[in-house]
């Protein structure tokens, strides 16, 4: 019967030289993972322990004890030939990728994210590639598009209609962008529309262009505008309803008081007067009370019914369907943010303005990248 495998007796300063190689982290992945074997057969561990706390198997772990026994710290460092870095075929970056964008407990680890140290480790042990640098990792993963972003919110739908309302809510857009044909009860135009508010008279933080600090005025210079400090906001709110025509890329805004089922109708009856009465129309909306016919109230109903118009919703929970919400983004941008409004007034005409020259300007590169980053629909 075979003897037990591990590793020779090792002197003082070979095991602190080990340590040292462990503990810096630094350098080849696979150079790290074999002294991290070789230290742990030293403290007397047996080989199925150290293939269980390194994620590899037995065999392997008896190979790196007896190369170790055989050349002693020469083992330990992987004899590249140099040349040309490693090309990964595309199985091998596809799996990379995979691995990267799943979470550790997936495979049994307890850790809650990757490190590029514990990926390329991990990708090691489990024989995705032989050896990856922390630095080629990193180049490989911004090459895939994949980069290490803070994890976000996210409330899923319960809507019971969930994919009834989503189907229906993408078949418009299709409609829109001319992928499929009008069939019979499709409208011929596509329009999302959404509260944006409340618009308070507030300072909004922004930037500017200034002198740097530290430097001195020139005579007669004012100093950098500053946002005042507001405690008290007597001045009442607004609301601005707003649209999006699909096929047009138009946008329609209108500031009001208040957002109840009134105003909603009478923005919705502007909408329709913008098209001939032939010609039917779907407002895509999200599920706000004042956007539904209720058993109480069914004006929004019997409008649609009589005005030859769609209100197609989206499902609960999920008004980033809404292809208007990506727009606000860029309203607040390039209107709002770094503003004190003295009056709604003011504040009404500067958005207005902005809708106009947002509708001379759909093809500016800043606004259409604003647009696309917050883009989730």
């Amino acid at each position: 019967m075979a003897g037990r495998v591990r590793v020779r007796e090792i002197s003082d300063d070979e095991g602190n030289r080990l340590k040292r190689i462990v503990r810096r982290g630094s350098g080849s992945v696979v150079t790290w993972r074999r002294a991290q074997m070789v230290l742990w057969s030293a403290q007397g561990m047996s080989v199925t322990q150290i293939a269980r706390l390194a994620f590899t198997s037995e065999d392997r772990v008896r190979d790196v004890l007896h190369d170790f026994n055989a050349d002693g710290f020469d083992s330990l460092y992987p004899r590249y030939a140099g040349g040309h870095p490693p090309v990964f075929t595309l199985a091998q970056r596809r799996e990379i990728k995979k691995i990267a964008k799943s979470a550790p407990a997936d495979h049994g680890l307890p850790f809650s994210r990757w490190s590029l140290a514990k990926l390329a480790d991990f990708l090691v042990a489990e024989g995705v590639v032989e050896d990856i640098s922390h630095e080629g990792l990193r180049e490989l993963l911004r090459a895939e598009g994949v980069s290490f972003q803070a994890v976000k919110t996210w409330k899923q739908s319960n809507d019971p209609d969930y994919q009834a309302k989503k189907a229906r809510v993408e078949h418009l857009y299709a409609i829109a962008d001319g992928e499929v044909a009008p069939g019979p009860g499709d409208p011929q135009v596509v329009i999302c529309l959404d509260e944006f508010g409340p618009l308070n008279l507030q300072p909004r933080p922004g930037g500017q262009w200034a002198r740097r600090g530290g430097v001195a005025r020139d005579p007669g210079e004012a100093p950098r505008r500053r946002l005042r400090a507001t405690y008290h906001r007597t001045g009442g709110i607004r609301h601005l309803f707003a649209a999006l025509e699909l096929g047009t890329d138009k946008m329609y805004g209108h500031i009001k008081k208040r957002k109840r089922r009134g105003e909603f109708l009478e923005f919705c009856r502007y909408l329709r007067s913008l098209h001939p009465a032939d010609a039917r129309i779907a407002i895509v909306c999200d599920n706000y009370s004042p956007h539904l016919s209720t058993r109480k109230d069914k004006r929004v109903g019997r409008w649609a019914a009589a005005s030859n118009a769609e209100i197609a919703y989206t499902p609960g929970n999920c008004s980033w369907m809404n292809c208007i919400e990506c727009q606000f983004t860029a309203l607040r941008e390039f209107t709002l943010n770094g503003t004190d409004h003295a009056t709604h007034r003011e504040q009404a005409s500067m958005v207005r303005r902005y809708i106009a020259w947002r509708n001379r300007n759909t093809a500016n590169p800043r606004l259409r990248r604003i647009v696309k980053r917050a883009n989730v629909a």
